[in-house]
């Protein structure tokens, strides 16, 4: 897998080409990305410096990082446009693979690239897994005492690392109950997901239900369906009521 453990810092070389664009500019084109876990929630890319193609130019920042040590903080500048702050390198990390790599910030880059293809809010991890089954377990989900959804007909998400998610077809859910949110969330495992709030009638419970009408083509099964946060609904599966799940969206 890597060569520390996840508990520590996770540190592997991907076999995939990966890009970045910004201000129209190819920042960085590399066939030797290395997925770094920072943390153990997903990795992040780091990049070798002969393949930033855009201009780095030390910001007069540096940061310290508790297993990576000193790191020096760069403006990313391109021909038309300059991300102040957006990359780091660790010149004399603790881990000598990491030496001559730079970590460009994601949310700075108009887009990246895995092969030819978009990828969104982090790169995708390796080691997490994405099952998507049919099933027949009745799924009731309530709010407020009020049920705003009942199925015997949920497609359940497996994802490594959170709780199954038990996406249902919109007739079975109370659609007069859920109003339009503005959020929008993106995954790289399954796409673009819009919100609902839903209202009970004793309260309104913000962005709690989603839905990835054109999901990434690995997920197909789940579009057009409807979702809602285990961490703040009341789900009774099979009749028996679920404790809440503790992850990060609680």
């Amino acid at each position: 897998m890597s060569e520390h453990s996840r508990e520590e810092i996770g540190v592997e070389t991907s076999a995939k080409r990966v890009r970045t664009v910004f201000g129209g500019h190819v920042v960085a084109d590399t066939r030797r990305p290395v997925l770094v876990w920072e943390h153990p929630y997903y990795p992040t890319y780091y990049v070798p410096r002969e393949d930033v193609r855009a201009e780095l130019t030390e910001a007069g920042e540096v940061r310290h990082s508790r297993r990576l040590g000193e790191g020096t903080v760069y403006d990313v500048v391109t021909d038309s446009a300059r991300a102040p702050a957006a990359a780091i390198g660790y010149r004399n990390c603790p881990l000598p693979r990491l030496r001559e790599l730079v970590r460009i910030d994601w949310n700075a880059m108009d887009e990246w690239f895995e092969e030819d293809e978009p990828v969104y809010v982090h790169p995708r991890d390796p080691y997490t897994r994405v099952d998507i089954l049919e099933s027949s377990r009745h799924v009731v989900v309530r709010l407020d005492g009020v049920t705003v959804a009942d199925s015997h007909h949920p497609r359940i998400l497996f994802e490594t690392g959170l709780p199954p998610r038990y996406y249902l077809p919109l007739p079975d859910v109370r659609m007069e109950l859920l109003r339009p949110s503005e959020h929008v969330t993106r995954c790289p495992y399954k796409g673009t997901a819009t919100y609902w709030h839903v209202h009970t009638g004793e309260a309104e419970h913000t962005d709690v239900a989603w839905i990835y009408r054109t999901p990434l083509p690995e997920s197909h099964k789940i579009a057009g369906l409807v979702c809602f946060h285990d961490e703040r609904v009341d789900l009774h599966l099979d009749g028996e009521l679920q404790r809440r799940p503790e992850t990060p969206f609680s």
